[in-house]
């Protein structure tokens, strides 16, 4: 079994600060933040021989090293910048949707709502969310619900695999195999999925599959990805740049080409790239995931999450407020309902008085806190909570 206490003392956090929010952002161990400095520097000392010469195969082992992480393939795997901008991508490119609706849960992320918003308006789609039992003894109680809610109207289905306020854990393979077999396109928002859970991005079964590497894999702001599912439609990228053009590829045009996933001399496929590359930018964080898979493999993946589900169960012990999140389907976040009548923009500012940082969650019909636990939270960390919120509440 690691030794827990020198695993969090590799990995860069405040003193003062009482982190109870990775969920949100996750720290960068040491030798994370090692890695993508020097990295930094050879792109601040020599840019064209680093983009040029040095990106290249090193953006490869990435991509291989992280798809076999998630359980997908390379030659379909897209680094993106973030989820958001991930699912932006697939919303900004899909091809023409015949008339319907979008369908969302009722706990999807907020900026994501608008995305799907913004994309039903532009296309003349509805909108239509349906309630999810959030605490659901079962999952197959959340299947149902999902099944009760499809129609036949309904295009695409867009949820959450982890929800980003309470941190359940949907079925997502099921679901997506629910949405299948009505012939719905799945869009899913796996955020908080990577090293939360022992993911398989392939075995889920989604068309596109969106992900954030900062949260619980610790790697650098600015590393999330897009997979893109076997039988997906193609999309147009975002961005028009060098990856655009079928004469910019070697082996040809990624929408006609015989082999658009064959690896090229960029470090990606012409499918890949295609959507990837958007001019000039900062591949560090990419480059520097394997930096942060090697942190935790070393600590033991299993290990990682046995510890976040002691953490978890400890939290529930001494945090005298309702749980949000059911114990079977919860990962490295556990939330609480906060008392009726509290006020969140007083109690933000209370908790962070006392340097606690932790987000107060406002839903529409109650008020949570969500407490991140991974493995490098301490028992000491969660009794401050404790006496925090005894004494601010």
């Amino acid at each position: 079994m690691p030794d827990w206490s020198a695993a969090r003392a590799a990995v860069m956090l405040d003193p003062a600060v009482t982190m109870l929010n990775a969920g949100s952002f996750g720290p960068v161990p040491h030798a994370v933040f090692d890695r993508v400095t020097e990295l930094r520097r050879q792109l601040a000392e020599g840019p064209t021989n680093f983009l040029v010469r040095t990106v290249p195969p090193l953006l490869w082992g990435a991509r291989e090293r992280t798809a076999a992480f998630l359980g997908t393939r390379p030659e379909r795997f897209v680094f993106t910048s973030n989820v958001s901008a991930a699912i932006n991508l697939v919303a900004s490119g899909l091809p023409a949707v015949e008339p319907g609706e979008v369908l969302l849960t009722d706990h999807e992320y907020g900026c994501m709502v608008w995305v799907w918003e913004r994309f039903a308006a532009r296309r003349g789609l509805t909108i239509r969310t349906f309630p999810l039992p959030t605490m659901a003894a079962d999952p197959a109680e959340i299947v149902a619900a999902a099944e009760a809610a499809f129609s036949d109207r309904t295009r695409l289905f867009f949820f959450s695999h982890v929800l980003s306020p309470t941190g359940l854990v949907l079925p997502a393979a099921e679901l997506c195999a629910a949405a299948r077999r009505w012939g719905i396109r799945t869009v899913v928002d796996g955020a908080h999925a990577p090293g939360l859970l022992p993911l398989d991005i392939d075995a889920v079964g989604a068309d596109y599959y969106a992900g954030n590497l900062h949260k619980w894999v610790l790697a650098p702001t600015g590393a999330g990805f897009l997979a893109l599912g076997t039988n997906c439609e193609a999309i147009e990228p975002l961005h028009v740049s060098w990856g655009y053009k079928p004469d910019s590829y070697p082996l040809g045009d990624p929408r006609g080409s015989a082999h658009p996933d064959a690896p090229d001399a960029f470090g990606s496929t012409p499918r890949v790239r295609f959507l990837e590359f958007e001019g000039t930018r900062d591949p560090c964080p990419w480059l520097a995931v394997p930096a942060a898979l090697d942190f935790q493999d070393a600590l033991g993946w299993d290990n990682v999450r046995r510890r976040a589900a002691e953490l978890g169960a400890y939290t529930r012990g001494v945090i005298d407020l309702p749980p949000a999140t059911p114990v079977g389907l919860s990962g490295t976040m556990t939330a609480f309902e906060l008392p009726a009548g509290t006020d969140a923009a007083a109690l933000r500012r209370a908790l962070w008085d006392r340097r606690v940082e932790i987000p107060v969650i406002e839903r529409p019909d109650r008020l949570l806190l969500r407490v991140s636990h991974p493995f490098f939270t301490t028992e000491s960390e969660l009794d401050r909570l404790a006496a925090v919120l005894r004494e601010v509440l």
